[in-house]
Formats: C-alpha cells, structure tokens, sequence
C-alpha cells in the first residue's frame, strides 16, 4: 500500500470514530450545533481521503495509462469525479 492509501486509510478509520462519536452525541442529546461541528469535522475527513485517493490514482493509474496511450479513459474517470465534487 503506497502513502496516499495510507493516509487516506488513516483519514477514514478517524471519519469512521468521529461518525460513531457523532450518534452518540445526537443519543445523548447533546447541543445541535456541537453536533453540527462534528459532522463538518468528519465531512473534512472525507474530503481529505477523496482527494488522497485522487492523488495516488493520478500519479498511478493515470500516469501509466498515458504512458501506455490510453489515457482517455482514466481522464474521463476523473473528469466525471470532478463534477460530482464541483457540483455539490
């Protein structure tokens, strides 16, 4: 496993106890905006393995389908990410 996976890993396994952490707030009934807080936390998270992952795609996968001449495929792949990220 390459160091984009790992910390992309590590990111989510944090995201996954911040989520638990997150339902056990709301069971507690604890004050909505600390809540809020949290959730925007673990959504940072999120955004920080995506992007990770991302990275070790582009400098793999797209990196060696270019080399190979078959670099639309992968570049649509990541066009289609982009949108979906851009658009929310």
């Amino acid at each position: 496993m390459n160091e984009e996976k790992k910390k992309a890993m590590q990111a989510l396994k944090t995201s996954k106890g911040q989520i638990e952490g997150i339902i056990k707030m709301i069971e507690d009934e604890r004050y909505c905006i600390d809540i809020s807080n949290q959730i925007v936390a673990a959504q940072g998270l999120l955004k920080k393995a995506n992007m990770l992952i991302l990275k070790q795609h582009l400098n793999h996968c797209v990196k060696k389908a270019c080399m190979s001449d078959n670099a639309d495929e992968k570049i649509d792949e990541i066009i289609g990410v982009l949108e979906k990220v851009i658009s929310k």
